[in-house]
């Protein structure tokens, strides 16, 4: 084995290189065109797509960027990061050819694209999400296209991500108080459904119409209701 064939760097391109035009073929009949995939540590993302991010030195062409957040690697599955790399593949496809929207919005035509190629557009990431919006993520449709894809790329031919980020248990343990600080557990008071959001976020169940209750944090919170607070949300509904 050459000394390129064993260099981390040519190994992990080599793979991301030969997932995106496996994937261009099998999902987007290989229309799309070449683009510069790039690994960028990017806070509350996985990845992001940049049109016409590069220019040769010359400056006779540019040329478009896909990035991987590599320090959400080892705490997700393969599959899941090519999802990612399809996700932003779709991006690229409607910068070149689709439905323009605002910097950063999800909009219809590329939920539509999405589902054409197995990718259901939720912005919680699992069933009932929103498919439009700021932020969207997804989640693979079983028995879709990118699933039957993907597991032909992993299964058969054996590509992968090659590394993975050894986490820094100090920083892992100050992004989970982070995650903890900015996000607050909501629950209706009558039908029990939670939700979650910043804490100075105001909260109706969609169900019921009511306020929903915003847990306070400590080992003191009792997982009973407040029968007062219960009536008058009950009152203040009517």
């Amino acid at each position: 084995m050459s000394v390129l064939q064993q260099n981390p760097t040519v190994l992990t391109y080599r793979h991301l290189t030969l997932a995106y035009v496996f994937f261009n073929e099998e999902l987007f009949s290989g229309d799309l065109p070449c683009c510069l995939i790039t690994m960028q540590r990017k806070n509350n993302t996985y990845g992001y797509f940049s049109g016409n991010k590069f220019s040769a030195r010359d400056n006779k062409s540019t040329t478009d960027e896909i990035s991987l957040n590599p320090r959400h690697f080892a705490d997700r599955s393969v599959e899941e990061i090519f999802s990612t790399l399809v996700h932003e593949m779709v991006h690229l496809k409607q910068y070149h050819s689709g439905t323009q929207s605002r910097g950063g919005y999800h909009n219809a035509d590329w939920a539509q694209s999405m589902r054409e190629v197995g990718l259901i557009p939720s912005s919680t990431g699992r069933l009932g999400g929103k498919e439009t919006g700021q932020k969207v993520s997804h989640f693979i449709e079983e028995g879709g296209r990118f699933a039957v894809a993907c597991a032909e790329l992993i299964n058969v031919r054996r590509l992968t991500i090659p590394y993975v980020e050894i986490a820094d248990d100090d920083e892992e343990d100050a992004r989970r108080r982070s995650k903890v600080k900015s996000k607050t557990k909501y629950t209706c008071v009558s039908c029990g459904a939670n939700a979650w959001a910043k804490p100075v976020t105001k909260l109706d169940c969609g169900e019921c119409h009511l306020a929903m209750q915003a847990w306070t944090a400590g080992p003191a919170v009792s997982k009973e209701f407040n029968s007062s607070l219960f009536a008058s949300c009950i009152d203040s509904a009517n």
